[in-house]
């Protein structure tokens, strides 16, 4: 299973980030959609998991939740948009990640881009894409790819989508 995982695109999408999904068996946003029409472009490539953001409006968030837990191909995957990192989880979703870690945590927000474990949590992983779209004061536009075999992550790609402005 081919992932495309990117967020904070504010209702921006270009046909670079197209190219680089369109042979991706899902793409994945974690937040800050900007517009439903950005996950209705990116529908039109493959299905679309994602959860809503801070700036996203009635429009996306009747398409996608807030928090969001699945399985996929095996991997137990929690995605949210303001979850914190690490050691400062987010109050909102603390407890459940204490209580019951998934193997791959995802979060949007910051536009920082990081990929770190939790050691204090069997080695969860966590992803943060940094941001695709153009608004914010993230200097590079940054998305990740992957693949899911058999519960495991592999294969992992860092993207950069060049300069913000």
């Amino acid at each position: 299973m081919k992932i495309g995982l990117l967020s904070d695109t504010h209702s921006y999408i270009d046909d670079q980030i197209l190219r680089l999904l369109d042979d991706k068996d899902e793409i994945w946003h974690a937040g800050d959609f900007g517009t439903a029409a950005v996950s209705e472009r990116l529908s039109e490539i493959a299905p679309v998991r994602g959860v809503y953001g801070n700036i996203d409006g009635q429009d996306v968030r009747q398409l996608h939740p807030k928090v969001l837990r699945f399985d996929a191909n095996g991997l137990d995957v929690l995605m949210t948009h303001i979850g914190g990192y690490p050691g400062k989880y987010h109050p909102d979703i603390r407890q459940e990640i204490r209580t019951n870690p998934p193997q791959l945590y995802i979060t949007g927000h910051s536009h920082i881009l990081k990929v770190m474990t939790d050691k204090s949590l069997n080695n969860l992983l966590h992803i943060n894409p940094g941001a695709a779209g153009k608004h914010g004061f993230h200097k590079i536009r940054t998305m990740v790819r992957f693949a899911i075999e058999e519960g495991q992550l592999r294969d992992l790609q860092v993207i950069e989508l060049g300069k913000r402005a």
